[in-house]
């Protein structure tokens, strides 16, 4: 069998493939990872030197050419490798995406006031195999054997990168070109090797026709995610999307640019039909002003509450599932009728796009204690189309003034034509209903 790597969240997928303020408005439609092809997920739950890892895999094909490689910087043992439920990730996604929201203007005629890491079941696998005469030829020692859920683990450490290079070779897995100089440098971290293919039977067992998310969970001063060994023949620049979960407040990276995106800028009304085309190319034009170097901050927020909210905080329950241990138990929950809101968790949303060229390091983080709330917003505002009861023109002045500034604001953000915004911006007279003939209105 021979297995490609490829990307898969930041972490190196091997496959058979050769392709492998409060607000009052309405919120309207979000910009989730959908949007984006080749997108990678990765939970990261901090606190202290302890850290839950949980990668959802972007896998795509037959689940027997599955698996996964990792560095991590310690022994991992059994229990502290778990399986997760994908919805888990998906609500993380709604929650925390970028979002557009729409206002509705006021009859300008009236006055108005503005105001625990939970282990599963594991089966130990046998030790019959481990630690055999070509391993130790190597200086490759696999250290531990799991089958947790539908997954075999391998951990692995080696005393050089040919070493484990050659096999990984000679037990079916096809190396990318410059693999070598990468997990040495892992090597001389004194990182180790997370290795994780499918166990079929175990799938089958399971009842699971998808691949569910894999969890780690380790204790280390370095914060960091690995991404450049999934770089090394990927197929263009891949989208990584990083949800942090800290009791402290907002995460940032500290090797490369943490930059905010543009938020509460007002868009025009036909936004609403494309939203996801605007944002995929207002992502882009922020990754090229960046020089395709920069982290970008899609999200920060207190996960008791949101506004607007795309989809509801995470239950204490879902965010214990994901590694938060220091929330509410569940006994206390199940004496309460309802359920509380997850106190002291701040969840950082981090995009970037990247490849070897423009990330040449790995992602080195920080938490700070800032918990001011941000989040990608923009905003469409509905002109008045009423009846009014008085004059109205300067009304209709400030109206077109706003038009224009939405029609520049979008093309600076987008570097779509200003021209053809323009034209697809109706005027207020367009917009209000054909008045009725005044004899129509004698009679009904």
């Amino acid at each position: 069998m021979r297995l490609l790597i490829t990307t898969a969240a930041a972490v190196v997928t091997i496959a058979l493939s050769a392709t492998a303020q409060a607000f009052c408005g309405f919120y309207v439609a979000k910009a989730d990872t959908s949007l984006f092809n080749r997108a990678s997920q990765v939970v990261l739950v901090r606190d202290g030197d302890r850290t839950v890892l949980t990668m959802a895999n972007d896998f795509e094909g037959d689940v027997e050419d599955f698996a996964v490689v990792i560095p991590v910087p310690t022994f991992i043992e059994r229990e502290q490798i778990n399986v997760a439920d994908n919805a888990l990730i998906d609500h993380l996604d709604a929650y925390t995406a970028p979002r557009l929201v729409e206002y509705f203007d006021p009859d300008p005629c009236q006055r108005y006031d503005v105001r625990e890491l939970a282990a599963m079941a594991s089966r130990p696998v046998s030790d019959e195999d481990m630690n055999g005469e070509r391993e130790q030829s190597l200086g490759v020692t696999i250290e531990a054997s799991y089958t947790v859920g539908e997954y075999d683990i391998l951990i692995l450490s080696a005393e050089e990168s040919d070493g484990l290079i050659t096999w990984l070779t000679e037990n079916g897995y096809r190396i990318p070109d410059g693999a070598e100089e990468v997990v040495g440098s892992y090597l001389r971290q004194d990182m180790r090797f997370f290795v994780a293919k499918v166990n079929l039977e175990a799938q089958a067992e399971s009842g699971y026709s998808y691949l569910r998310p894999l969890q780690v969970a380790f204790e280390s001063p370095r914060f960091m995610l690995p991404i450049r060994l999934g770089t090394l023949n990927a197929d263009g620049m891949q989208e990584l999307y990083v949800y942090a979960l800290t009791r402290t407040g907002r995460v940032e990276t500290t090797n490369y640019r943490t930059v905010r995106l543009p938020s509460d800028t007002e868009v025009p009304e036909f936004v609403e039909a494309e939203f996801g085309e605007f944002y995929r190319d207002m992502f882009t034009r922020q990754v090229e002003e960046e020089n395709n170097r920069a982290v970008f901050l899609e999200y920060a927020w207190d996960m008791a509450w949101c506004d607007p909210c795309a989809a509801d905080p995470l239950s204490p329950d879902e965010l214990r599932r994901l590694g938060v241990y220091w929330v509410g138990s569940p006994a206390r929950e199940q004496q309460s009728l309802v359920q509380p809101a997850a106190q002291n968790v701040f969840v950082t949303r981090l995009h970037v796009r990247y490849d070897a060229e423009h990330f040449p390091e790995d992602l080195m983080f920080q938490e700070t204690g800032d918990r001011s709330n941000f989040q990608g917003r923009y905003v469409i505002r509905h002109p008045f189309t009423g009846e009014a009861s008085c004059d109205t023109s300067d009304y209709e002045q400030q109206v077109q003034e706003r038009q224009e500034r939405e029609a520049q604001q979008l093309a600076n953000l987008t570097g779509w034509d200003i021209d053809e915004i323009r034209e697809r911006i109706p005027t207020l007279a367009d917009l209000r209903p054909e008045e009725e003939p005044w004899w129509v209105r004698i009679w009904n």
